[in-house]
């Protein structure tokens, strides 16, 4: 194209996707969202408007054949009363059984679940006052499969 005086246009910063991470995230999740800036924003975008991720987390280790990602609304995310969002990514390039089940600390709220064979995620899950509770995230080869690759359940929010 330089022959003809034309030059291919750069990418611009303010292209690329930008993913909100929250103030109060850990070391971990913000070096996931450095290295994979696109696979949060697109978490972020199914989550909706005013999320920003809160935690993001390789499963089961490593080897990252999913990852968890976590996303809340408003500047106080160890809150009760944060709204909050809740995805499983899947890594592996072809469908698996997933399960991803968020709930609040606030029992009377009880959880959101999906679960099926997906490609891309499971999700999103969400509890209006999701701060302060749990996460589950399971993944397995098939339905009928009895082993699982990712069996996680951690606090959806640091509340301490």
């Amino acid at each position: 194209m330089a022959i003809l005086g034309l030059t291919t246009p750069q990418v611009a910063a303010a292209d690329q996707p930008v993913a909100g991470v929250s103030a109060k995230a850990d070391k971990n999740t913000k070096a996931i969202a450095a290295a994979k800036p696109r696979s949060v924003a697109r978490a972020g975008n199914v989550c909706g408007t005013g999320y920003k991720l809160y935690k993001a987390e390789q499963l089961p280790d490593s080897r990252r054949f999913a990852t968890l990602f976590v996303y809340v609304k408003g500047d106080n995310p160890g809150s009760n009363n944060a709204p909050t969002c809740a995805i499983l990514d899947n890594n592996l390039g072809s469908a698996k059984w997933m399960k991803i089940k968020l709930c609040s600390n606030w029992t009377a709220d009880g959880c959101d679940s999906d679960s099926g064979v997906f490609s891309q995620y499971a999700g999103p899950v969400y509890r209006a006052r999701g701060g302060c509770g749990t996460v589950t995230a399971l993944m397995k080869n098939s339905t009928s499969d009895s082993v699982y690759i990712v069996d996680r359940k951690t606090d959806s929010t640091n509340c301490n």
